[in-house]
């Protein structure tokens, strides 16, 4: 893959759009994790550094037409004191209001616009969104890889319409995804959790050739217990998985696939109920597994130790509960521990990472879950393949 960077980019008194992912946690309305800020810095600054006239587009949550909850203002402001830079909210995505403002704002400033989602037509890829978004600016720059796997105006619509290059994210998330598909340091092991199989499964038949082994947690783990013939309790199964799932374990790569030798289980769902641990392939009736027990986060472990190449994406477990979160923590100082490539993507498990304090620990932490899972499927990425053509 060939794609246009900033290296090969004219920005000196040029308006260049950027579209990031600033989709961050709120709180009654202030940012609660600026992790996605921070991480589109990079571009933003030396674009601005480089003499560029930068206005932002990102969306923000999924609001239903226009809601003032979900608008970019506390955002800009974040965006504004992380960067040592003034910022400029526009009160719209695109039109006169946008464009005026994007006309009028101070050297160097950053324009950032409204959300863009409170366009409907954005993740239509709609022609008069992706030519609105193309009036504001002379290039655009892509640096939003969390959405790399939509094709919306804001990504592919204006890059159809204006020079286009890979932001400094972007450019990173790709090598990073690239490692891991070509030919990686061996033994290569992917560890996947979560609530749900079915997020999950294209990504297991792709990567299952691929690995060297497959450590299996979370809730998505008891769907694959089930179709192995155990007893799960009242553990969450996806009962529509049930056969496909047997087909894979009994498949040619099953014996690839780890599962849980212990799980800590409750008799319900609640960060004060009762819990004990038991065998990961005998859940009493009544009961629910929330947490991989503790000779699994050992067993984890000295996998995760022996490996060269590390995919993460899912926590082992109800990690925001103290009581079911060793199994996440452990997985997550196993990785951080690593003396080989590691890559944690999927916004839980970065959200436990940082939690545990252990996100600076690892050699890349993706800002793009759905996105990152779609590459090691082996898909193309609608964001990422229109920037190709300019490159």
């Amino acid at each position: 893959m060939t794609l246009p960077t900033l290296d090969a980019l004219e920005a000196e008194g040029r308006r260049v759009l950027v579209r990031a992912d600033l989709n961050v946690p709120l709180d009654e309305g202030a940012v609660a994790d600026d992790f996605r800020i921070r991480a589109s810095l990079p571009t933003i600054i030396e674009l601005r550094d480089r003499g560029a006239n930068v206005i932002v587009a990102s969306h923000l949550g999924r609001p239903k037409g226009h809601d003032p909850a979900l608008s970019m203002r506390p955002v800009t402001e974040r965006l504004g004191e992380l960067g040592g830079f003034a910022t400029v909210q526009a009160p719209a995505v695109i039109g006169i209001d946008a464009e005026e403002v994007v006309a009028s704002a101070p050297p160097g400033s950053v324009v950032v616009l409204e959300n863009t989602r409170f366009e409907p037509g954005e993740s239509k890829n709609a022609p008069d969104v992706a030519d609105g978004l193309a009036a504001l600016a002379d290039v655009f720059v892509n640096d939003a890889f969390g959405t790399a796997h939509r094709s919306h105006a804001s990504n592919v619509g204006v890059a159809e319409r204006l020079p286009s290059a890979a932001g400094r994210l972007v450019e990173a998330e790709i090598i990073a995804f690239s490692r891991l598909l070509g030919e990686p340091d061996r033994p290569y092991v992917v560890v996947l959790g979560g609530a749900k199989v079915s997020d999950k499964l294209e990504v297991i038949k792709h990567l299952l050739p691929k690995v060297d082994l497959m450590l299996v947690g979370g809730g998505m783990c008891f769907t694959l217990l089930k179709a192995g013939g155990y007893s799960v309790g009242d553990s969450l199964v996806e009962e529509s998985m049930i056969d496909e799932v047997k087909a894979i374990l009994d498949g040619p790569g099953g014996s690839k696939i780890v599962l849980p030798d212990d799980l800590v289980v409750a008799d319900r769902f609640a960060t004060d109920a009762a819990h004990r641990i038991v065998p990961g392939t005998a859940i009493p009736d009544g009961m629910m597994g929330l947490d991989i027990g503790p000779e699994t986060i050992l067993r984890f472990g000295d996998v995760i130790e022996e490996a060269e190449s590390i995919f993460w994406n899912g926590p082992m477990g109800v990690f925001e509960w103290e009581a079911f979160r060793a199994g996440t923590a452990g997985v997550a100082a196993a990785v951080a521990s690593s003396s080989g490539y590691t890559v944690v993507g999927g916004g839980d498990s970065v959200a436990a990472l940082r939690l545990l304090g252990r996100d600076g620990d690892v050699s890349f932490v993706s800002s793009g879950g759905g996105a990152g899972l779609q590459m090691l499927e082996g898909k193309t990425l609608p964001g990422i393949a229109i920037l190709e053509r300019w490159s």
